[in-house]
């Protein structure tokens, strides 16, 4: 008897890409909260700290036109190991440096190597769990940030016991030689043969995800994925302004050391793993669209604690409740977008990478640069200001995406569980 809602199969595939979160989420979670402490060592603006998201934007950006070549050209496998070797790279480079420009060469390599990693890994789990793929697309996102939850109390106590930041980002690179080997170890077929060259192999279209009529060609991307890049880039605005620069938030509300502000952002961080874990299974449940304008929402109310903190525990809690809304935010997005562009996953994959690259490089500078002349606590009102366009673009693409459901346009979509 066929089950009411998809499941989730956790098998060696899914653990081996989900290696690939584990190894980006360590790195955003123990450098961004380190950027201020980079930002003293080195003399650095705000402005100029702030350089280091545009560095990585960059790198994004680049990623989002490489990745789907690479992936049709030499294999998600290939893909995969290659972005790990990337990773390592970039950290030797980002830890040696003594100056601001070797720091954001570093950065920008480390993003090239993240960014392929994530945008393989994702339409990969997409196209190997089809109806499921919500859920683990969630949860690789929660294994990532709960792996990386590590990430900023290991810099607070690398800064407490005098060894600096450094030796607590350099684990990145471990992981991501565990990861590789991981990969390795998987078959060349399956999910790790890019949706759109299964297709032209057997001369059927093969979605990302199940389809109702596997004869209906995979449709060009309509004004659904458009509002879903839209909610994208709030999400991903959302989360790196925040980790980039509450530590000064915190530093400057509250008094706190540098170690204990750095250390605060673990809230965050656990308030979005804690989440996704919950939102991972919800969303075979319950619509993701309408998943999505909560979270939005949640993260408003999460702001506005965080705001008004002047002790580091309430802005602690803050940041938990924060990270109840940022955890669910991109991965709902993304799971959306992939959902919303069947047959088209990698091509969907690498417009959301583009979309968050330009993200990642305006959120944090612009912060930075807004906080250098009116303080961190003014510059963080525009937080809430991206929460509601977010919101805004979760629901009005959600709705499209139902309109078309509903008219028999998008079947397949309806079969991924976008209800």
């Amino acid at each position: 008897m066929t089950p009411s809602h998809p499941r989730l199969r956790r098998d060696r595939f899914t653990v081996a890409l989900y290696g690939c979160f584990v190894v980006w989420g360590w790195l955003l979670y123990s450098f961004n909260p380190s950027v201020p402490l980079l930002a003293d060592d080195l003399d650095l603006t705000g402005a100029q700290a702030g350089l280091h998201g545009t560095a990585m934007a960059a790198g994004a950006i680049l990623t989002a036109f490489l990745t789907p070549r690479s992936v049709r050209a030499r294999g998600r496998r290939w893909t995969l190991l290659a972005s790990c070797a990337v990773v390592v790279v970039g950290i030797a480079v980002l830890l040696t440096a003594g100056s601001l420009a070797t720091s954001l060469l570093g950065m920008f390599v480390l993003a090239i190597g993240g960014n392929l990693a994530i945008s393989s890994a994702q339409p990969g789990l997409a196209q190997h769990h089809g109806p499921a793929a919500s859920a683990a697309v969630t949860e690789a996102n929660g294994v990532g940030s709960g792996v990386g939850l590590v990430g900023p109390l290991a810099v607070g106590a690398c800064v407490a016991a005098g060894f600096g930041w450094r030796p607590a980002v350099a684990v990145t690179a471990a992981l991501a030689v565990v990861t590789a080997v991981l990969v390795s170890r998987q078959p060349v077929g399956g999910a790790m043969t890019p949706a759109e060259r299964a297709a032209l192999a057997d001369g059927t279209p093969v979605p990302d995800v199940p389809t109702v009529d596997v004869t209906d060609r995979p449709r060009r991307a309509g004004a659904p994925t458009w509002w879903f890049l839209a909610a994208i880039v709030a999400a991903i605005a959302l989360e790196n302004a925040t980790t980039y620069w509450a530590t000064d938030l915190v530093r400057e509300q509250t008094g706190a050391g540098a170690g204990i502000a750095a250390a605060t952002t673990a809230g965050l961080v656990a308030g979005m793993t804690a989440v996704r874990f919950v939102v991972a299974p919800l969303s075979l449940r319950v619509r993701p669209a309408m998943l999505l304008v909560v979270a939005f929402g949640v993260a408003i109310v999460g702001w506005a604690i965080l705001w008004t903190a002047t002790v580091p525990g309430v802005a602690l809690a803050g940041l938990v409740v924060a990270g109840f809304g940022y955890g669910a935010q991109y991965p709902l997005s993304i799971s959306l977008l992939l959902a919303a562009a069947p047959g088209q996953g990698d091509r969907a994959q690498a417009r959301a990478t583009l979309a968050g690259g330009i993200a990642i490089g305006v959120a944090p500078f612009a912060l930075g640069a807004l906080a250098d002349v009116v303080g961190a606590h003014t510059a963080f009102l525009v937080v809430p200001v991206i929460a509601v366009v977010g919101a805004v673009a979760s629901w009005v693409g959600g709705s499209a995406l139902r309109r078309e459901a509903s008219a028999g346009v998008s079947a397949d979509v309806r079969a991924a569980g976008v209800r």
